[in-house]
């Protein structure tokens, strides 16, 4: 039970792709994108102290002093509360796509009753714990092209999202989509109820120098249950194109920031870590 809230006198609204200092208070939507009764109250009275208290608080303000755009979406999945930084900017995913590739050609395979080959799934693996492009793009055409993009939209209940014809990298996402897809990976819309579990594993066991962001910061015991998938890519246009997704138990989060090139990975890396190290509860 919680203390009455008081009303909610302003909605902080974050300033995505600014160099100056930059922060954003949570915005309560509902699971629709609509605003929840939470967005009219304050978060400023504290809950009555538990013995245990959750592994995020995601009414905490996030704040950062970062170059270039970024933005950051949690999912309280239990609740069916999306929390984050407003406007509902995008960027592209890169990498991060190839986790819905690999769960709409699995799904499908399920529904017509056929048994991937043991080729098929060493390359999916691969592509999803090592991140391997090789094989993505046969995948993604055999799915539809841009029709699978557009049946993650309408599956997941995306709102931002928009794909790109012969390219699954440079589908455009909202942090909030990406949180959105991640809950949609986990309760087994994406990949179908045979193959939900395989693709949960896989994304566990991310590996080399995809394994990033928030599954840095969190707990060890909670990182091993943790599904990640993460997308880096230094474009044509001179900017580093960062994506980070998680999932955990009862809750997803999405991070997307892009920047000029010449400030280096390791610099949208530092971004996803920093949003998630100021959503964990501090003990």
């Amino acid at each position: 039970m919680r203390r009455p809230l008081a009303t909610l006198a302003a909605v902080l609204l974050l300033v995505a792709g600014c160099e100056q200092h930059s922060q954003n208070a949570p915005v309560w939507v509902n699971a629709s994108g609509a605003p929840s009764d939470l967005a009219r109250e304050t978060a400023a009275a504290s809950p009555i102290p538990s013995a245990s208290k959750p592994l995020f608080t995601p009414t905490q303000t996030v704040t950062m002093q970062v170059k270039g755009s970024w933005s950051w979406a949690f999912y309280d999945l239990q609740a069916d509360q999306l929390y984050g930084s407003q406007p509902y900017v995008t960027s592209d995913t890169a990498s991060m796509a190839k986790a819905w590739v690999a769960a709409d050609w699995l799904r499908r395979q399920g529904a017509m009753n056929k048994q991937p080959s043991s080729t098929a799934l060493a390359e999916l693996s691969r592509m999803i714990r090592d991140s391997e492009t090789e094989n993505t793009f046969k995948y993604h055409v055999e799915n539809g092209n841009l029709t699978s993009i557009n049946r993650m939209i309408t599956t997941c209940g995306l709102t931002e999202t928009k794909g790109t014809q012969n390219s699954w990298s440079l589908t455009q996402m909202s942090a909030r989509d990406v949180a959105r897809l991640a809950k949609c990976i986990g309760d087994g819309r994406a990949a179908g109820p045979k193959w939900t579990g395989w693709l949960l594993n896989e994304m566990r066991n991310v590996r080399g120098p995809g394994r990033f962001g928030p599954i840095e910061v969190l707990p060890a015991d909670v990182q091993k249950t943790t599904a990640i998938k993460n997308g880096w890519l230094a474009r044509d246009d001179g900017q580093w194109h960062i994506a980070c997704m998680a999932l955990g138990d009862g809750w997803s989060i999405g991070i997307m920031a892009h920047y000029a090139s010449s400030l280096g990975k390791d610099y949208g890396v530092k971004t996803c870590r920093s949003v998630t190290s100021q959503l964990l509860t501090k003990h």
